[in-house]
């Protein structure tokens, strides 16, 4: 089962039993994560809709209606307001999953963003998710790194390092590649986002900078500490990148 599939089952019962959703789940920290959140805001759901509806509370608002509409019976506005509540529940549920999963709906007007906006954007990604990658070893071989490259049209001829994580990540309605990576100088973050930049940029903040390099049909961007040196890293990850014609 992959990533996409896993989290769609996931995102239409959280509390699926499926062995095989299972197994997809226990094979990663990432995975796990995913399912845990879902399980815990599904339990929010129950609970927000557990609301007791007031009595005369039909009556107060057929008090401030038309004449003109015909008051139903009581027991039917309560059902109303629960389905109401429970959309809206639903539907803030879907706006926090989508922002921190990646999910977002299509826009018939696609934003597009500057190679200086996504340098700032991974920095943002390495910050939010620190704590979640830092002690995370999975242990990639290059033929896992090559199933993901996939579908960006291009493949790695050998790693530049110990891949210590490697999954998808949504970023800014783009679906990216996050990698980190271990150099001599130290863990280094990779994206790969499909989107083509037409320059070079660079961006920082108070602890960590990026290096965006342009590819042939996306961007790449290496993201590390102030003291550490990115261009070698990320020059080196480009020679290594085979697109496919």
């Amino acid at each position: 089962m992959d990533d996409l599939e896993f989290r769609r089952r996931l995102l239409a019962d959280p509390n699926d039993n499926d062995p095989e959703l299972i197994k997809t789940k226990n094979q990663s920290i990432t995975n796990r994560h995913f399912s845990n959140e879902l399980q815990q805001l599904d339990q929010q759901l129950k609970q927000a809709l557990q609301v007791d509806i007031p009595d005369n509370l039909a009556d107060r608002i057929l008090f401030h209606q038309s004449s003109q509409v015909h008051p139903p019976k009581q027991s039917h506005y309560k059902r109303y307001l629960s389905y109401g509540l429970a959309a809206s529940v639903m539907f803030f549920v879907g706006v926090m999953v989508g922002q921190q999963y990646g999910f977002s709906p299509q826009h018939p007007t696609q934003q597009v963003f500057t190679p200086i906006s996504m340098s700032s954007i991974a920095l943002q990604h390495v910050n939010a998710e620190a704590k979640f990658v830092e002690h995370t070893d999975e242990a990639v071989t290059l033929q896992q790194v090559n199933a993901k490259l996939k579908p960006f049209g291009t493949s790695m001829n050998q790693l530049p390092g110990h891949i210590y994580y490697l999954n998808y990540c949504g970023f800014e309605g783009n679906r990216a590649l996050h990698m980190v990576v271990g150099t001599d100088k130290g863990k280094m973050t990779v994206f790969i986002v499909p989107q083509t930049s037409a320059q070079m940029a660079t961006d920082s903040d108070h602890t960590n900078k990026s290096l965006l390099l342009p590819l042939q049909d996306a961007s790449l961007i290496v993201v590390g500490d102030k003291g550490q040196k990115l261009m070698p890293i990320a020059e080196k990850l480009k020679s290594e990148l085979y697109w496919q014609i």
